[in-house]
């Protein structure tokens, strides 16, 4: 019997990871494009520093034959102020409002390349009380004083660009690597349940953030104890079904909260619901209501296998255009695996 037992769940735990790698394998064009675009935007960021630290070194060498020490000081305020402005994502519309109204406002100051100048200076996030430089703006250095502090403050932004690239892709990476783990332990760990939810949002934003809006309503909830890797495929199955059933196009709420000596995971999406006539079957091993080729059969189905392993539960609710999955885990106060207290 306990031959026949270990035999089991080795089976099982190669269907899990079986149906985790299917899973994966449909991520893969996702993750290369969510590497590729911050790669794309490093490579791009420092060609721009290097063109901009080259134009502004060639200038900064005469900075003394354009400008006299009052237009100094000017020009080095103007720059410190550029420098403390965050790499803004604002409308073309904005900006295209801002820059009409900064050409008239250097217009009526009489300076001859007021629309340039009114260009940079917005790009720059210098627009405001700009009757501060004008004494600078309106000397015959005023069009290179300003396009050196715009070639500095360039440098400064691509390397905020380059900051957050980095920090996207390895966010990704760092998400990839916890979802394509295939260390699944016999011992029970601490789980931190929103860690892991996170981690699957992320593996799916290539696919979440164009049409899809997603709603975190997430309230703390404490650690308990379980098989992280294992929830995270829970979590993956949930949500990839959510983002098929809405045909990435809708709205995916998430939410989380402590009941009943409990947690509770709930995911909702806009899709097109579940038939009434199959919802009996969708837990079955092999049941899909999916094309061929799109779907195993088997995510819910292991899906409630290893929520019945961590003594929990799932449930849900459909009709067209509202499907709420609800799941609840135990708040486990001891390993349950070993028996011991922790």
């Amino acid at each position: 019997l306990s031959v026949s037992y270990q035999n089991l769940q080795k089976a099982q735990d190669q269907l899990v990871q079986s149906e985790k790698m299917a899973a994966l394998g449909q991520l893969v064009a996702g993750i290369a494009h969510e590497i590729n675009n911050p790669l794309g935007a490093i490579q791009a960021s420092a060609d721009n520093t290097d063109e901009a630290l080259k134009s502004a070194y060639a200038k900064l060498t005469h900075l003394d034959e354009y400008l006299d020490t009052e237009q100094k000081g000017l020009f080095f305020q103007l720059l410190q102020q550029s420098l403390k402005v965050e790499v803004l994502n604002n409308s073309t519309r904005d900006n295209r409002i801002q820059k009409r109204k900064l050409m008239k406002e250097l217009s009526a100051n009489g300076v001859e390349e007021a629309r340039s100048l009114a260009d940079l200076l917005v790009d720059m996030g210098v627009h405001k009380n700009i009757e501060d430089f004008m004494p600078l703006i309106q000397s015959d250095s005023g069009e290179w004083a300003v396009q050196l502090a715009y070639q500095l403050h360039c440098a400064s932004t691509n390397s905020q660009i380059i900051r957050t690239s980095v920090d996207r892709a390895s966010k990704t990476v760092f998400a990839l690597k916890n979802y394509a783990r295939f260390d699944y332990l016999d011992q029970m760990e601490r789980v931190r349940l929103i860690d892991g939810i996170e981690t699957v949002i992320q593996i799916y934003y290539s696919r979440l953030k164009h049409n899809i809006t997603l709603v975190r309503n997430f309230q703390p909830v404490p650690e308990f104890w379980g098989y992280p890797d294992q929830l995270i495929q829970v979590w993956s199955n949930l949500i990839h079904n959510a983002i098929q059933a809405m045909d990435e196009r809708g709205t995916l709420t998430i939410s989380t909260a402590q009941e009943n000596d409990g947690v509770t995971v709930t995911i909702t999406d806009t899709g097109s619901g579940i038939p009434s006539d199959v919802q009996a079957k969708i837990f079955d091993a092999f049941f899909t209501t999916k094309a061929m080729g799109e779907g195993s059969g088997l995510g819910l189905h292991i899906t409630k296998k290893v929520l019945d392993q961590h003594r929990g539960h799932i449930d849900f609710q459909s009709r067209p255009g509202h499907t709420e999955f609800r799941v609840w885990l135990p708040l486990q106060e001891t390993s349950f695996s070993t028996g011991e207290s922790r």
